[in-house]
């Protein structure tokens, strides 16, 4: 997480200045109509800009993967970077209208224009970009109304996760109309300027991702087909386990990384963590899902085997790979699943480590708690199931009972985010290092 608030405050920092290094000489008086241009170009070439980059990283690239600690990060940013563009973008609309609207209140006088310049003094491009001016305040405004509802709509978690996803496709439709708008209507003097060209490089970056988007070209190269080879409903955990056998492109993927899913081409791709280790042998790989939504609540039901599914992937950087002897590792609830995969990988490769699994559950049937059992011992890792009825919450204290000399093991963390925030803080009052616990992230809108 530290990364990526370092790239939301180094983005929003490095626009900022490049802007003040292009306005040039503040005048001394300033009045209202100077403020309020200001803070319209401001906060316009902070809007653009951070929607460009947000839009660059809704392509999925690999490269932001190793900076951002993985696609749950990254992911995570760009739902950072599209509240921050919506917030800028309120404030540049009423930047832009506000005036208007106290005129016709009475509340100020209209301003004086100042002398506008003769068109016969301007460039070929600039009178072109002048005369779109009317058009591109229209489409910008209501790619603007477009853009704040869109995002509130991604925001609402009851809405179904098939429904957000359609409707966040359109925002690609009216990122390309707000840089219609940006172009026309930026600053012409700041196009020779560091501002203009960053600004421009980061619009040109945004309308590539937003035509990949709508060309349902993302993660096309990554994409891989399979068939479901098995299926194992767990009915009192409300899980479902099911194995894919995989064509032959599939990379290969380490314990704790996760794929997009199709199962049905009309609901669309759906993030998993992959429960099972690769063997390029038999190409099979295992994903467990639990009763969460209502995509996943009739999932069991309208799985068969032999059905047809699409596998985009392996993301993530939840891969365990932290230099540390010791580890400790804690799996809220369908949160064991990267741990699954991990014992799997370690039965196959071992290694030298000492390992403490922390399962903490609502319920754990027989069967499942044979089988996690099983992967324990085979991964030589020591296993303790906590029941939440009958044992209790795991807690920092309990944690730290359990394992002695726990400050100096590397936490792998994946579950309920509540629960994984207030791990993190007991442990870290109690001298654990913040860079030390590593946290998947399960929220991916």
């Amino acid at each position: 997480m530290r990364n990526i608030k370092l790239g939301l405050s180094g983005l929003l920092m490095g626009l900022s200045l490049l802007w003040w290094a292009a306005i040039g000489e503040v005048p001394d008086a300033l009045n209202f109509i100077t403020v309020r241009n200001y803070f319209v170009q401001y906060s316009g070439i902070i809007a653009i800009g951070v929607f460009s980059v947000a839009m660059v990283l809704a392509t999925r690239p690999r490269w932001i993967e190793p900076f951002a600690g993985g696609l749950d990060k990254s992911y995570r940013l760009h739902k950072w970077l599209g509240i921050g563009g919506g917030v800028t973008a309120i404030f540049h609309w009423l930047g832009a209208n506000g005036p208007k609207w106290l005129v016709g209140w009475g509340v100020i006088e209209r301003p004086r224009r100042g002398p506008r310049a003769d068109p016969e003094t301007l460039g070929a491009i600039q009178r072109f970009l002048g005369d779109q001016r009317e058009i591109a305040e229209a489409i910008g405004e209501w790619a603007f109304y477009a853009v704040v509802l869109l995002i509130a709509v991604a925001l609402i978690k009851r809405i179904p996760y098939r429904l957000f996803a359609a409707t966040h496709r359109l925002i690609a439709v009216a990122y390309l109309a707000l840089v219609f708008h940006s172009v026309m209507l930026i600053n012409f003097s700041y196009w020779m300027q560091p501002i203009g060209i960053v600004s421009g490089l980061l619009m040109l970056a945004g309308v590539l991702a937003a035509l990949l988007s709508l060309g349902g070209r993302i993660g096309r190269t990554r994409q891989v087909q399979g068939t479901i080879e098995a299926l194992h409903y767990f009915p009192d955990m409300r899980i479902q386990e099911t194995v894919i056998k995989l064509d032959p492109d599939w990379p290969g993927h380490d314990g704790g990384q996760f794929a997009f899913v199709t199962f049905d081409a009309g609901e669309g791709q759906h993030p998993f963590t992959i429960a099972s280790a690769w063997n390029p042998a038999d190409r099979r790989v295992m994903f467990i899902t639990k009763a969460l939504g209502d995509y996943t609540e009739y999932l069991p039901d309208r799985l068969r085997i032999g059905d047809p599914v699409t596998v985009e992937g392996p993301y993530g950087r939840f891969t365990f790979e932290d230099g540390h002897a010791r580890q400790i590792w804690i799996g809220g609830g369908v949160g064991i699943t990267p741990f699954i995969a991990r014992m799997k990988q370690l039965a196959q490769a071992p290694e030298d480590q000492l390992i403490d699994l922390f399962h903490s559950t609502t319920n754990l049937e027989p069967a499942a708690l044979e089988k996690l059992t099983a992967d324990a011992a085979g991964a030589n890792v020591n296993l303790h199931v906590l029941i939440n009825d009958r044992d209790g919450y795991l807690t920092g204290e309990k944690l730290r009972e359990a394992v002695p000399d726990w400050r100096s093991a590397g936490i792998w963390f994946c579950g309920p985010a509540g629960f994984g925030a207030a791990l993190r803080q007991d442990l870290t009052a109690h001298g654990l290092s913040a860079n030390d616990f590593h946290q998947e992230l399960f929220d991916m809108r």
